[in-house]
């Protein structure tokens, strides 16, 4: 029978465990948000790229409608588009980080994942 101390060792363990896991689940539902945002932004350039610049359009600024020209829109949309395209290599690179720190304390804690038969 364990003993109270490798009780609690093992509860830290898998305390341990499910924070890294919450923090990865995290960072991926993230990434799932500004990979959408940034395929909108894409989308939203291809169709106003082909159409006349002074011809008017509608951009939505905090919940508030605006009208502007696309000459207006589309620098703001590109400037958008590339803040949202680092931001979401830089979740990459922290997703990667915790996943390798994770299988790092895994290995030095001898921790094998055991999935419960369903």
């Amino acid at each position: 029978m364990a003993t109270p101390a490798q009780m609690r060792k093992q509860q830290e363990l898998q305390t341990t465990y499910q924070n890294y896991k919450t923090t990865l689940e995290n960072i991926a539902r993230k990434i799932g948000d500004v990979e959408g945002e940034t395929e909108e932004h894409k989308l939203v350039l291809e169709t106003l790229e082909p159409l006349p610049g002074d011809r008017k359009c509608f951009r939505m600024i905090n919940g508030v409608l605006t009208e502007r020209t696309i000459e207006e829109v589309v620098p703001i949309l590109k400037t958008n588009s590339d803040g949202l395209k680092k931001t979401l290599e830089e979740l990459v690179k922290q997703y990667k980080s915790r996943q390798d720190e994770m299988e790092k304390w895994k290995k030095k804690n001898n921790v094998q994942v055991v999935q419960k038969p369903e």
